[in-house]
């Protein structure tokens, strides 16, 4: 199976490595850090990925 890594258009430049990049897999979601593609991987569930990124928009996860 061909994963497909992508990373966020607010992550900056192609050559921007400061960020992480996630794929669509078929038991959830897969994040991993663009540094080392060849390292580990995350892979949570659609719906907790879901409920991460509305956090994240809605800024519950700012630090003060």
């Amino acid at each position: 199976m061909m994963i497909n890594w992508r990373k966020s258009s607010y992550s900056g430049s192609s050559t921007d490595e400061m960020c992480v990049e996630v794929a669509e897999l078929i038991d959830g979601v897969g994040i991993r850090d663009s540094k080392d593609p060849e390292g580990g991987r995350l892979t949570v569930r659609g719906d907790a990925f879901g409920s991460l990124l509305r956090r994240i928009k809605d800024g519950v996860l700012d630090q003060a």
